[in-house]
Order: C-alpha cells, then sequence, then structure tokens
C-alpha cells in the first residue's frame, strides 16, 4: 500500500464524486472515474471491472439519493445503497484494497436530542435511511476494514442541493418558507473530501487501515436548521428575499427526515486530527465559488 495512489472513485458524476475528482486531480495520484453511466456497480461483474482497473483505493460515492422517491422505488435503493455495497466489499476483499464508503445522518432517527454518537441506536425511517445502513452492515460484514462515514446536509458547488436551490430561488421570489425545526450541521463537501484524502495518505499499511476500521461521524462544527441556513444564503449573496420559518408539518414528504441529526464528532476528530471548521464559514466560501462560476 505504500506504492503511488491509484484512486478508483464510484458515483464520480454525483455532487461527492464530482468535489473527488476536482481535488484529487490537484495532486499526482491516478484517479480512475466510474460514472453510472460508465459502469454500473449494480451488475455482477464490478469485481471483474475492478481486478482489471487495479486501484488501490476505492472510494465508494455511489448512492441512491432520492430520499422521497425511494419510498416508491425500494428495488432502486436497496441495489445500489446496499447490494452494490455488498458487491464491492467482497471483491475490494478478495484484492485486499481498502474501501472508504459514505453514509447519511438519516441512519439514526432515534429522538435523541444530544449530539449522535456512531454507538448510539439506529432506527431509521423510509427506505432510503433502511437501505443506507443495510448497506453499512454488508460492508462492514464482507470486509476487513472498510471506513465509513456517516455525513448529514451535504452540498457542494456541483449537482443539486439546497444551498444552491434556494440562492437560485430567493433571486427569483420575494419570500420563501422554510423549515425551522430540524436540527443539525451541513457538510461542505469538499470540506469531507479533503480530509478524506489526507486520511488515506496517512495510511501507509493494512495494519493501519484495521486500526481505523469503523464507522465515523462528519459534518461541519456547529448547530443550525434550514431556515438559519437559508437565511445565511439570502445574507451572502445580498438578495431581498424574505425567509420564513414553519414547522415541517407545513412541508410534508413522502419520507420522515429526522428532527435532530447533530452529530457528534469526537470519533473522528480523536482518531484522524482533522480540524473541521465552522459550517458558516463553509457555506460562505461554497457560495463565493457558486458566484465566481456566475460570472
Amino acid at each position: 500500500m505504500a506504492r503511488k495512489m491509484k484512486i478508483l472513485i464510484t458515483g464520480a458524476g454525483g455532487q461527492l464524486g464530482q468535489e473527488f475528482a476536482a481535488n484529487a486531480t490537484l495532486r499526482n495520484d491516478e484517479i480512475i472515474l466510474w460514472s453510472r453511466e460508465k459502469v454500473d456497480i449494480c451488475t455482477d461483474d464490478v469485481a471483474e471491472k475492478l481486478a482489471l482497473a487495479q486501484p488501490t483505493h476505492v472510494i465508494n460515492c455511489a448512492a441512491y439519493t432520492a430520499v422521497d422517491l425511494a419510498e416508491n422505488h425500494k428495488e432502486q435503493a436497496y441495489a445500489v445503497n446496499a447490494e452494490a455495497v455488498k458487491k464491492i466489499a467482497l471483491a475490494c476483499s478478495t484484492l485486499n484494497i481498502p474501501v472508504i464508503h459514505f453514509s447519511s445522518d438519516y441512519v439514526y432517527h432515534n429522538n435523541l436530542r444530544s449530539p449522535l454518537l456512531e454507538t448510539d441506536p439506529c432506527r431509521p425511517k423510509g427506505i432510503y435511511a433502511k437501505s443506507k445502513l443495510k448497506g453499512e452492515k454488508l460492508l462492514l460484514e464482507h470486509h476487513p476494514y472498510p471506513v465509513i462515514f456517516r455525513v448529514s446536509w451535504l452540498y457542494s458547488t456541483f449537482g443539486k442541493n439546497f444551498p444552491k436551490t434556494i440562492a437560485h430561488l430567493a433571486s427569483q421570489r420575494p419570500e420563501l418558507n422554510v423549515v425551522r425545526d430540524q436540527v443539525g450541521a451541513p457538510t461542505y463537501a469538499k470540506d469531507l473530501v479533503e480530509a478524506v484524502l489526507q486520511i488515506i495518505r496517512n495510511q501507509k499499511t493494512e495494519t493501519d487501515w484495521k486500526a481505523i476500521r469503523g464507522v465515523y461521524n462528519y459534518s461541519n462544527e456547529g448547530l443550525t436548521n434550514w431556515f438559519e441556513i437559508a437565511r445565511s444564503i439570502v445574507r451572502f449573496r445580498h438578495l431581498n428575499c424574505q425567509i420564513n420559518p414553519i414547522p415541517s408539518r407545513e412541508f410534508p414528504t413522502a419520507a420522515p427526515r429526522p428532527r435532530y441529526s447533530k452529530l457528534n464528532l469526537s470519533k473522528f476528530k480523536g482518531t484522524f486530527g482533522i480540524k473541521i471548521r465552522n459550517w458558516y464559514d463553509a457555506l460562505e466560501e461554497c457560495l463565493g465559488k457558486l458566484q465566481t462560476k456566475d460570472h
């Protein structure tokens, strides 16, 4: 594992995958990008294709993330979020390749009101959440040293996400109603990617990977809610849009959302010694990059 890194990224067309591609190309390591169009990780030939690619690491960014659509597309959600993860786990275990995987704060949904620990009960509600937890379990069962990050409220300059949607709508409408009673912290994909790439660089041997095996929470620091995030976006962009706080009951969704998703980051920080910045500062940077893109 001390040889030059050749990182294979699945789900390369999604916002997290694109963020990895953008950051990893700044380094000298070889990057293999598997988008859904290029390689379908749900098929049975994934092991063969992985063996041919010969990566030193696999970062699995592929996921079925349409939370509400998943309620009516159970088979598809489980195929991507669980069964495909098992295929990757088995193949990488055979090839002795480390696997980095991403899960969700949705797996908790346990009604606790203190920052959520990796050891807290998981009581997922909805197909998306249940399929993500199943994927975690299959990976831990079928690979000897996977590293899994449970991430909350992911956003990026790539793809579709809450900040981009709010910035667009707030530039066109005089007011918006945004849920206030769902509490947590957003995750800027760029910060997550930089942390993961640093972790990969620091693990030189199989023993190193086995020492960090397991599940870790990750988000930006701080505590907020969707209403406050939307109001911050309007303030950063100097938009003339009134943001109105509403309760979740006034914005019904097909899949239930956790009311409390603040993740305890102690295990991550204690294990890896990587500083995490506040959500407000990260959001400001992301919006600045988006504004630059717009112009």
